[in-house]
């Protein structure tokens, strides 16, 4: 006959779910840990491709700078000052040469009303932009207000400033004075 006694002074404990926790807790530290090396290494990578790409980027701004000064001290030698400065004279006089009567006179046309006539022109061109000082003569003060709005909302004159309103020389008309941008088109 069997009987079943347990003669022993302490009971046997199994320490099963202790042993395989504790082993899933480290399988995940260890998947943890590695992703978080991996995204250091990749952080660290990242960072040293940066620091390469600024270095490159300082050491072409340190190649243009100096070419800059060499320049700038190129530049800055009186004959190549004078010589600069005849060329800019000359450009001017291009610029000057080459402004087209033809189609300011065709932007005149389109924005003229009835009862308005041109008296006088003084084209000036100044930093690249054509300065126009207009003398006009109109027979009524609505054709002078219609010539100052259709001036205004042209495409062709822009900052339209108005200088003075007199009387025209030898006639009943009222002359405008104004300055105006005229863009070429």
């Amino acid at each position: 006959m069997n009987v079943r006694l347990n003669l022993a002074t302490k009971p046997l404990e199994s320490h099963r779910r202790f042993l395989v926790g504790a082993g899933l807790l480290a399988v995940l530290a260890g998947i943890v840990f590695l992703a978080l090396g991996w995204h250091v290494y990749s952080n660290l990578r990242a960072q040293e491709a940066l620091r390469h790409k600024e270095q490159e980027n300082n050491r072409r701004a340190a190649l243009l700078q100096a070419r800059r000064r060499e320049l700038d001290e190129f530049f800055a030698r009186p004959e190549n000052a004078k010589l600069k400065e005849r060329a800019n004279f000359v450009n001017g006089i291009i610029d000057e040469r080459s402004f087209d009567w033809t189609q300011m006179f065709m932007d005149l046309e389109k924005i003229m009303p009835v009862g308005v006539h041109v008296v006088s022109i003084q084209p000036q061109l100044v930093k690249g932009h054509m300065f126009v000082r207009l003398t006009v003569a109109a027979t009524t003060d609505e054709s002078k207000i219609k010539f100052l709005h259709a001036m205004e909302n042209s495409a062709a004159f822009s900052n339209v400033e108005l200088l003075s309103v007199h009387n025209a020389q030898n006639s009943a008309d009222q002359a405008l004075e104004l300055n105006a941008i005229y863009a070429r088109s």
